[in-house]
C-alpha cells in the first residue's frame, strides 16, 4: 500500500495564494522552497504553472500544469488552466482531450459552461460560445481573474460580429482571437 503523499497544510497554501494576489515579488521562489517540502502536492506545481505563464516562461508552466494534473487529476481548475493554455498555444485537440473530464461537472459548474463556450468558439460557433462564456462569468464566484480572461474573449468575438473596420480579414477564425490576446506571455492565470 502506498503512503498518501504529503500535502501543503492549508494555512501555508492560504499564504501563498494570498501572497500571490497580493503581487509579492517572490512568489515563484516562495512556491518553489514549498515544492521541496512538498513535491508530491498538485496545488503547489498549478500554482507554479499559473506564475510561470504569467511571466511568459511557456516550456516551464506547462511542465508545472501537467504535473499538477498528473498528481491531482481532480483538480477541475488544475484541469481547464491547462487546457486553456494549450489552447491558447495554438493546440486545440490537446486542449479539448484534457478537458474531457470536465464534461461531467455539474451542470451550470463554471468550468463546464467556459468549456462548453472555448469548443464553440474552437468549432467557429460564436453565437453559442459567447452565451456559454457569458453563463460561465454569471456562475463564477471563484476566480474573478478567469472571469476577466472570458469577458476578453467574448469582447473579441463581438468585435468579430461587428465586423471591426480596418482589420482587413476577410476570415478570422477562433483560433487567431486566443493566439492574438492570450498568447502564452500574454496569459493572466
Amino acid at each position: 500500500m502506498m503512503a498518501a503523499p504529503k500535502l501543503c497544510d492549508p494555512q501555508t497554501l492560504q499564504d501563498l495564494v494570498d501572497a500571490i494576489q497580493a503581487g509579492a515579488d517572490n512568489e515563484i521562489e516562495r512556491t518553489d522552497r514549498l515544492l521541496v517540502e512538498y513535491p508530491d502536492d498538485g496545488r503547489l506545481h498549478f500554482l507554479r504553472g499559473s506564475l510561470l505563464a504569467g511571466i511568459g516562461r511557456s516550456i516551464e508552466a506547462l511542465s508545472a500544469f501537467r504535473k499538477a494534473i498528473e498528481l491531482a487529476p481532480d483538480m477541475a481548475i488544475a484541469r481547464f488552466q491547462l487546457g486553456f493554455f494549450l489552447l491558447t498555444s495554438g493546440d486545440p485537440g490537446e486542449a479539448l482531450s484534457v478537458w474531457g473530464p470536465l464534461a461531467l461537472l455539474p451542470d451550470g459548474n463554471y468550468l463546464r459552461l467556459f468549456v462548453g463556450g472555448l469548443t464553440h468558439l474552437i468549432k467557429d460557433e460564436f453565437a453559442d460560445a459567447v452565451q456559454l462564456l457569458r453563463e460561465g462569468i454569471a456562475a463564477n464566484d471563484e476566480n474573478p481573474a478567469l472571469n476577466g480572461d472570458m469577458a476578453l474573449i467574448v469582447d473579441q468575438v463581438g468585435k468579430l460580429g461587428k465586423g471591426a473596420p480596418g482589420d482587413g480579414d476577410d476570415e478570422v477564425s477562433a483560433t487567431s482571437i486566443l493566439l492574438g490576446q492570450f498568447a502564452p506571455s500574454g496569459t493572466r492565470h
